[in-house]
C-alpha cells in the first residue's frame, strides 16, 4: 500500500460503521408481528371450555382464561408482544385446565351415579334371594 490509500482508509471506515449501528438500531427497533396464532389458540380454548360448560364446573379457571386474553389483548394495543405472547399462551392453559376439570367433574357425577345404581341393584338381588330361601 502506498502512502495516500493508507490515508484514505481511516476516513472511510466511519461510514460503513455508522450504516451498520444504524441498521441494528433500526432492527431493534421494530416491533413483531402480533401473537395472532398464540391469541386464536387461547379464544378456540375458551370456546371449547364454554362448550362443555366450563361456566358451571370451573368458573375460576375459565375466568382466569378470559382475564389473561383480555391482558394479551391490551399487550397487543400497547404493542408488547413478547408479554400478549405470553397472556395468550397463559389463556389458553386456564381455558384447557377449565374443559379438564368440567371433564373429571362429570366423569366423577357419571362413576357416584354408578355406584348408587350398583348398590341399589345389590340391594335388590339380595332381598329376591332371600325370598326364595
Amino acid at each position: 500500500m502506498n502512502r495516500s490509500t493508507r490515508n484514505l482508509l481511516p476516513a472511510r471506515l466511519p461510514l460503513p460503521t455508522s450504516l451498520l449501528t444504524c441498521f441494528i438500531v433500526g432492527a431493534c427497533a421494530t416491533v413483531p408481528p402480533a401473537p395472532t396464532a398464540n391469541l386464536q389458540a387461547a379464544q378456540q380454548a375458551i370456546a371449547n371450555a364454554e362448550r362443555v360448560e366450563a361456566g358451571r364446573y370451573a368458573a375460576g379457571e375459565l375466568g382466569e382464561a378470559r382475564t389473561r386474553l383480555a391482558s394479551a389483548d391490551a399487550a397487543v394495543s400497547a404493542k408488547q408482544m413478547g408479554l400478549a405472547a405470553q397472556y395468550a399462551d397463559e389463556s389458553r392453559a386456564a381455558a384447557e385446565l377449565a374443559s379438564a376439570k368440567t371433564s373429571a367433574s362429570k366423569a366423577n357425577t357419571v362413576n357416584d351415579e354408578m355406584k348408587r345404581s350398583t348398590g341399589t341393584l345389590l340391594e335388590e338381588m339380595k332381598r329376591s334371594s332371600g325370598d326364595q330361601k
